[in-house]
């Protein structure tokens, strides 16, 4: 229950930290913002500092913050004339529409840190968890059986050549097969050489031939310093947003939309890797913390807020990135965009936003993700 609750205030917390963004930043640079809210639809309580009015609405699924002028239709009183959005010079539009996507990306970065500092990082190391006994035939010793190589043995080199991780024993190894190589191992207190002939080894998903000796390492977890963590969360960070981009790729295919569709007429076996996640799923996937750990949790979590801040920033009005490529375009032309270009844009991807929210909700009440 806890992990449940925790991801639902999670949620909530990265889309008004979202809004928080856009609102600080709008009056960091002048620009009038007259709401800030927590929730959406009617008011349920309110107060008004200075020129906003700050408050809470009836439904509590994130923030809400009303920038003057920000809405292309909106009729601007004249005694806001100066402090609109709309007559901002470019770097002013820039900052207000893609500071909420900074917060995200910020605190998904923090949280990576911090995760990386408290629980470490998982690295494979060149001591062995065991040997594989015999090759696919069920008969055969393996080349690591046969050399007498043991689990808690710890490879050294290969021919001489050290290997100082795992990646460089798999890369030594995948470059000989069918060749006689010398393992240096270490075996308690003694160091031993063993000879071994590679067999030979398809990569079932590259199809890629290597040589193949039957180890496996040990895992260990490394806790990280400040400074460390500091450097890996920007990499975490990085790959995070790449793998988000291709998900977003794979999704609006016309075939995986098509397969989405499909979940309206009852069709719900849609594969995880292209499946979007309601807060109704994020709730029951909390709910089975006890079963994944706090740990993956708040991965997930901080992989929820990139998926936030990336469907953000794509260039597609009215998202965050539609707003600054409109920016931008008016910028390099100097000429405002023709909004009756804009609205079949903001059309589109409403309506396409709205589709995989509604399929999400859907998914996530009918077939719940079970990890």
């Amino acid at each position: 229950m806890a992990g449940a609750i925790g991801g639902v205030l999670a949620i909530v917390f990265f889309v008004t930290a979202h809004e928080l963004g856009h609102f600080l930043a709008a009056k960091m640079v002048g620009v009038k913002a007259t709401e800030f809210f927590f929730g959406f639809g009617p008011r349920i309580w309110s107060f008004k500092r200075g020129e906003t009015e700050y408050g809470i609405k009836a439904i509590p699924l994130g923030g809400y913050v009303r920038i003057v002028g920000m809405n292309p239709l909106e009729e601007v009183p004249e005694s806001d004339l100066g402090r609109t959005y709309r007559e901002q010079p470019f770097w002013k539009k820039a900052v207000v529409v893609l500071a909420g996507v900074g917060m995200n990306f910020l605190i998904a970065y923090l949280m990576f840190a911090a995760l990386l500092m408290f629980n470490g990082v998982s690295e494979l190391t060149t001591t062995l968890a065991g040997v594989v006994p015999t090759l696919d035939d069920g008969i055969t010793p393996t080349p690591a059986a046969d050399a007498g190589l043991e689990a808690g043995d710890r490879v050294l080199a290969i021919d001489g050549v050290p290997t100082p991780d795992w990646t460089a024993v798999g890369e030594e190894l995948s470059s000989r097969p069918e060749e006689r190589i010398v393992l240096t191992v270490q075996r308690g207190d003694e160091v031993l050489e063993l000879t071994a002939t590679l067999a030979t080894r398809t990569d079932p998903e590259t199809g890629e031939v290597g040589g193949f000796l039957g180890i496996g390492p040990t895992v260990e977890v490394r806790k990280l310093s400040l400074w460390e963590a500091i450097g890996s969360a920007g990499q975490q960070l990085g790959s995070s947003v790449v793998v988000t981009f291709q998900v977003l790729g794979q999704i609006v295919q016309p075939g995986t939309l098509g397969r989405l569709a499909g979940v309206l007429v009852g069709n719900t076996d849609v594969p995880l890797e292209f499946r979007p996640v309601s807060p109704i799923g994020v709730a029951n996937i909390g709910s089975q913390v006890e079963d994944i750990g706090w740990g993956s949790f708040l991965f997930l979590l901080a992989s929820v807020n990139v998926m936030l801040a990336a469907l953000n920033v794509l260039p597609l009005y009215p998202l965050d990135g539609g707003h600054f490529a409109v920016a931008l375009y008016e910028k390099i032309t100097r000429r405002a965009v023709n909004v009756r270009v804009l609205i079949p844009v903001a059309a589109v991807v409403i309506t396409l936003v709205g589709f995989l929210g509604l399929i999400a909700i859907i998914l996530d009440l009918v077939n719940p993700i079970d990890l």
